[in-house]
């Protein structure tokens, strides 16, 4: 981190030098018989800014809004040569036609910092959130409930919005249905459909719900929650296993 600000301080430094040289050639210090040297010293300067902008840390907003007034600084640039014209001759002409392929370089590079934002690696946040849902899964998968509890806990405590909440809310129900704490995995199961209403894992929870109120002896609810899953969800495969449990008498 420390080197890449380094490098985005040493930047525009260095594009100020090349932006100065091209403002100091054409506010009047062009005269007869000196544009040779300094044509060469506006391509040395150009040359300079060109590696510059093209070794830039794309992906680093503070690069682009140095990109951004870079263009600003080459566009006036450009029209104070233009203004000139009339009184240097074809010299003048010939900077500007530089000016203007320096101009396209530009577009082609901010074109590139596009390209290179849309193809940009998950933020750290996402990574985060990933990486903490990833953990409390493999937590629970090894048998680790109470690290698993706390880690989808803190996931939605965190990450309230993410599309993978119904997933979390569902393994806060499995830590306690693997604990046999049937009563609070009926309760957490529940929270799936009431949270997540449009979630994929709703059907699951649906199932796991009947067998938690099974398991407390709540037979009337249980059967009515298993006969809601297939009539609300017939073709996945939770409903399936519910129309066995429920002794092949539904149908779809």
């Amino acid at each position: 981190m420390a080197s890449a600000r380094a490098t985005a301080t040493r930047g525009p430094g260095r594009r100020w030098a090349a932006l100065g040289v091209m403002g100091w050639l054409a506010s009047g210090l062009l005269v007869p018989g000196c544009y040779a040297p300094q044509l060469g010293l506006l391509r040395s300067g150009l040359d300079s800014l060109r590696v510059v902008v093209d070794t830039m840390t794309v992906r680093d907003s503070v690069s682009r809004l140095v990109l951004e007034s870079t263009r600003r600084e080459v566009a006036e640039q450009r029209d104070i040569l233009l203004s000139t014209r009339a009184s240097t001759g074809t010299t003048t002409q010939e900077l500007f036609e530089q000016m203007t392929r320096l101009e396209g370089k530009l577009d082609e590079v901010m074109g590139r910092f596009q390209q290179v934002s849309q193809r940009a690696p998950a933020t750290p946040a996402g990574s985060e959130m990933n990486q903490t849902y990833d953990q409390a899964t493999l937590d629970l998968t090894q048998g680790r409930y109470g690290l698993a509890l706390q880690g989808f806990r803190e996931f939605l405590k965190r990450f309230p919005t993410s599309e993978l909440g119904d997933n979390a809310q569902y393994g806060i129900g499995e830590c306690f249905f693997a604990q046999s704490v049937f009563d609070s995995a009926e309760v957490e199961y529940a929270k799936v459909e009431s949270s997540y209403p449009s979630g994929d894992k709703v059907p699951a929870a649906l199932y796991k719900l009947a067998l938690s109120r099974e398991r407390l002896n709540k037979s009337a609810a249980a059967k009515k929650t298993l006969e809601d899953l297939v009539k609300r969800y017939p073709n996945s495969g939770e409903a399936q296993l519910a129309r066995e449990r429920l002794g092949g008498t539904q149908r779809r």
